[in-house]
């Protein structure tokens, strides 16, 4: 059955972070999240109401000297075009058949509508234009779902989806196609042809997944470790603010420990310093995120180097690196074989296309981490192409809130992770989804070191949203129709 968005409303959900969030050079305080209520129809005639939600974070998507107002203020002016557009689109097809339309030919127009209207001023970039189209398209993986009175992970297969991986897909022997460059890569064994005919996201997908997964702690570049570091301006609101009072309240076991990539020193001493805390309280894994900010892979290997000569017990806690370097690889063909040797790489920022992927896996990285901000369409397959080449996956947060937290540990439960999953907007609003977490309580709160996924049941993402009572504002725009 083919499926077509007919209609669509959205609305702007603010929260504020009751502690500051550092995004390499960059600090969030607030957060606007993109709520969708997307009407499919599908090709017998049905019609289904799925809903998606993405929190627009410019600071992590758009790093720019423009302020976070503009910044913000021309990604909702995205969303509201997009409201138009993707219903007369008349895009028709499977779910990934239609969010591939979306992803290929609907969004780069409407980008370029957005930022022509700016003329010389700094175009919006593609990460996060991606950030406004993803509440859609998760929307339509939820409307999908419901369609047919299935959960949305059961229909990534026949006879649910009419064509194959090959048809988005393509094997890695053709990778140098995007390099625009006169600079050489590195020579490096070429991977075994893989086809993707008569094969779909369901087989490389968990199909009975856990329901309780390990749950990554951010360790924040301007969180407090230790007394000595606090200010007096925490908040007293009965949440943790030092790491240890986080690792003994929820049982962590996994911190991921955000660095500048900048200033080597700090960043060495910072991580030792959160690792000697985990030695100290059991916590088994520690990873490593520089956010784009390295400009050299001497910097992450002389790390690595001296942390497993001075600090061998940390060094071996430390699972994997991720995105060291700027996220356009087209412009920095970085070769990571030097790093990867040592410790997994993993693309984040990177990983918005599975052509890039297919790049960055010549270009020595062996990881990729997935994000349901930068679309479910491209992270499911982002999935299929790394996991068809023996790729690690895992899945990050993007302080996933309220229903955007629902798609966010789905993907990670269903992608057969490297290690559990990151989930982090507990720690920053942990009031925030108080309606959801009545019927969710296991997944706005970690316990023993997990969340849980018992209560996600039902057709679609498994939101149970007739159950939630949360009180929305007047939409930001509606387009299409209802009835």
């Amino acid at each position: 059955m083919t499926i077509q968005a007919v209609g669509c409303r959205f609305f702007f959900l603010d929260l504020p972070l009751r502690m500051p969030l550092k995004f390499g050079r960059e600090t969030v305080t607030e957060v606007t999240c993109c709520r969708v209520a997307l009407r499919v129809k599908g090709s017998d005639g049905s019609f289904a109401v799925g809903w998606g939600e993405t929190p627009l974070i410019p600071q992590w998507a758009w790093p720019s000297s423009l302020s976070y107002f503009e910044r913000l203020t021309r990604m909702k002016e995205l969303c509201g075009l997009l409201t138009e557009v993707l219903p007369l689109s008349e895009a028709k097809g499977d779910v990934i058949e239609v969010g591939h339309i979306w992803l290929r030919d609907v969004l780069p127009k409407t980008l370029q509508s957005v930022n022509g209207r700016y003329g010389s001023q700094e175009p919006m970039p593609w990460l996060a234009a991606l950030l406004c189209l993803s509440p859609f398209d998760v929307a339509l993986h939820d409307g999908w779902g419901r369609l047919f009175s299935r959960p949305t992970y059961l229909c990534y297969q026949p006879p649910f989806l009419e064509k194959d991986l090959s048809c988005f897909l393509e094997p890695f022997r053709w990778a140098l196609e995007l390099v625009h460059s006169e600079r050489s890569l590195p020579q490096n064994e070429p991977s075994p042809f893989v086809s993707f005919r008569n094969r779909f996201p369901a087989d490389f997908l968990d199909l009975d997944p856990p329901r309780r997964l390990m749950a990554w702690h951010l360790v924040g570049a301007r969180d407090p470790l230790c007394p000595e570091d606090l200010t007096g301006e925490e908040p007293d609101d009965g949440y943790p603010v030092l790491l240890r009072h986080w690792i003994e309240r929820d049982g962590l076991k996994c911190l991921k420990v955000k660095l500048l990539g900048t200033d080597w020193e700090w960043d060495y001493q910072r991580l030792t310093q959160v690792g000697k805390i985990a030695q100290q309280t059991g916590v088994l894994w520690l990873s490593a995120d520089f956010n784009c900010t390295v400009q050299e892979p001497d910097y992450v290997r002389h790390f690595l180097l001296r942390l497993m000569t001075e600090e061998p017990e940390i060094y071996q806690k430390l699972l994997y690196i991720e995105q060291p370097f700027p996220y356009d690889l087209e412009e920095n063909l970085i070769d990571v074989h030097s790093l990867s040797s040592l410790k997994p790489i993993f693309m984040d920022e990177s990983a918005h296309d599975w052509r890039y992927v297919r790049l960055g896996k010549q270009l020595g990285w062996n990881g990729v981490a997935l994000k349901t901000c930068k679309t479910q369409t491209g992270a499911l397959l982002s999935l299929c192409w790394a996991r068809a080449y023996g790729m690690a996956i895992m899945v990050q947060d993007l302080t996933n809130p309220m229903l955007a937290q629902i798609a966010h540990l789905l993907l990670a439960a269903h992608s057969r992770t490297l290690m559990g999953v990151e989930t982090n907007s507990m720690q920053f609003y942990p009031e925030g989804s108080s309606y959801e977490a009545q019927v969710h309580p296991g997944i706005y709160r970690r316990r023993d070191g997990c969340v849980d996924l018992t209560t996600l049941t039902g057709p679609g993402l498994g939101y149970r949203l007739e159950e939630i009572n949360r009180p929305l504002p007047e939409p930001a725009g509606v387009f299409g129709r209802w009835s």
